[in-house]
């Protein structure tokens, strides 16, 4: 271990039932990444950040992630196969076994923050059996100065275990991995996975019942910038829909790229302090600000390296799902603190596979709260075995996954906040045009982009019958021009050239929509009912 790293301050965790004489406390940076190197438990990037495997798990692992049922959870939580429930009991058996596995290691802890808003700030200690992992929860949550660290209060605990391996038949989990939240003893706890997602996907997931619940502010899966006017702009999507790449705007202050408050004071802040970006063909041309971001401090997941250190950016090897994590920071054109005023602009962006939907359209508050709930987009063809032809894909509130309430909570209150701010909601798709997956071609970032700016700056007009057509299928209002775009572009049905087929394919995805809403319509009103797709049987 380097000297630096020794002479750092410890810290007992012995309150956790964990007893190690060998716990690192508020490393640096710098101290992690050459405590990794020297573990042999990564590389040095030519770029100077440090890429590591994640082993096993290279994504979030959904049906390994419960809930602990309990008096707090039990008749507020939307208990299923997105939100698994966990007994009291199994949690604190299983929780004696991970610290029993962590006794006497190596160990690394952090104390920092959640919420850049002060008001809704929230402290958080995370330990980790890995440096790597500890580098991660260093770029990803907010950095608290020396000051702050006299007297911190950590109100949660993310305790974070890879090497450990659960056994099902005796600990209740499915498999050997696992990601449990305890909201009664406040504690993610992490084990069997090295996939850096989980650990700010767990505190995620906890604002997400604590905030709506407790706070009347309303937690979103979303990017979020600001512009020269102070007007926010906020960007919903799933993975691969644009929703990092459009909000890191070399024109506009970056919040933050992955998840947002907004508060009953009609704001918008950032629940990090950094960014974790998809990096797969990544390129300076297209993202620079993103390329720029990777450097020393940066840690890049599952990329392949050459002998000389540099990344294969279009390498998938290992998984599609390559990524690099980095503090706000190493952007330059940041929003400090990560806070915004004013919420004017909402983009949804999905990546329709089946070709089908405008490349941008305005959505009534109605149409916004029913594509919200929907949370649209596709997998395409060679993604996932079996899959040979597009497959509607779709995550209550862009955000399934991270969601313990029941999705009508979270688009009512979306709706609501609309209303209430004057908020502009448009449906983006950054997928195909000219026809489906396999026939027509990716939208090209340009044009989205222009897209985007047009909507921010008010070109596209005011919402009337002339500048404006109505989708037959679809109801959405989408623009007749727009600068900077063809405007055969701007009309799905025109890339196509065949009507039959387009309207055969687009009456086969709203009737997807239908059927993937028939679990919420019990608890929507009939104002976020009117917004869905109109109804064909073929």
């Amino acid at each position: 271990m380097s000297s630096s790293a020794s002479d750092t301050k410890t810290i007992s965790l012995e309150s956790y039932g964990i007893v190690s004489d060998k716990v690192r406390y508020q490393l640096s940076a710098d101290e992690l990444h050459e405590i990794t190197i020297e573990k042999g438990m990564g590389r040095e990037a030519d770029s100077g950040a440090l890429a590591v495997n994640t082993g096993e798990f290279t994504g979030r692992s959904p049906q390994d992630r419960f809930i602990v049922k309990d008096a707090i959870t039990e008749d507020k939580v939307w208990w299923g196969p997105v939100n698994i429930p966990f007994e009291p009991e199994a949690f604190d058996r299983l929780y004696d076994k991970v610290v029993a596995y962590l006794g006497g290691r190596e160990l690394f802890v952090r104390d920092c923050f959640a919420c850049a808003d002060p008001n809704y700030r929230m402290g958080i200690r995370v330990i980790n059996e890995y440096p790597w992992s500890n580098l991660f929860a260093y770029n990803m949550f907010i950095r608290p100065t020396e000051r702050e660290l006299e007297g911190f209060d950590a109100e949660w605990t993310v305790i974070n275990a890879p090497g450990f391996h659960a056994n099902p038949e005796v600990d209740g989990t499915r498999q050997h991995n696992f990601a449990i939240l305890n909201f009664t003893r406040k504690i993610a706890l992490i084990g069997g996975t090295g996939y850096t997602g989980e650990i700010k996907k767990g505190i995620f997931s906890a604002l997400n019942f604590i905030l709506p619940v407790f706070e009347n502010t309303l937690p979103m899966h979303c990017s979020a910038n600001v512009g020269e006017n102070g007007e926010t702009a906020i960007f919903f999507g799933l993975s691969g829909t644009g929703k990092t790449t459009l909000s890191t705007d070399p024109n506009r202050e970056l919040i933050g790229d992955d998840e947002h408050g907004w508060t009953a004071e009609n704001t918008v802040f950032n629940f990090e302090g950094g960014c974790y970006a998809k990096v797969i063909n990544l390129s300076a041309e297209n993202e620079p600000e993103i390329y720029g971001a990777i450097r020393k401090g940066a840690i890049l997941e599952n990329v392949i390296l050459d002998t000389k250190g540099a990344v294969d950016f279009a390498d998938t090897t290992i998984t599609q799902n390559t990524r690099v994590s980095y503090p706000l920071y190493h952007i330059e054109n940041r929003r400090e603190p990560s806070i915004g005023q004013n919420p004017k602009h909402i983009f949804f962006l999905t990546a329709d596979a089946f070709g089908v939907l405008p490349p941008i359209s305005r959505l009534t508050p109605s149409q916004a709260a029913y594509h919200f709930i929907s949370g649209y987009t596709a997998k395409v063809a060679g993604t996932e075995a079996g899959v040979d032809e597009p497959v509607p894909s779709f995550s209550a509130c862009f955000g399934a996954p991270f969601m313990p309430l029941h999705p009508t909570v979270y688009a009512e209150m979306l709706s609501r906040k609309m209303k209430e701010a004057g908020t502009n909601v448009w449906l983006v798709n950054t997928g195909w045009t000219g026809g489906p997956y396999g026939v027509g071609t990716r939208m090209k970032l340009q044009y989205t982009r222009a897209m985007i700016h047009a909507a921010l700056s008010g070109q596209l007009g005011l919402y009337t019958y002339d500048t404006y057509h109505i989708h037959s299928v679809f109801g959405v209002a989408q623009p007749r021009e727009c600068p900077g775009v063809p405007t055969r572009v701007l009309s799905p049905r025109a890339t196509w050239n065949n009507d039959e087929a387009y309207y055969k394919t687009a009456f086969k995805l709203s009737n997807a929509f239908r059927e993937n809403f028939k679990k919420f319509e019990a608890n929507a009103s009939e104002e976020i009912r009117r917004g869905g797709p109109q109804r064909y049987a073929f």
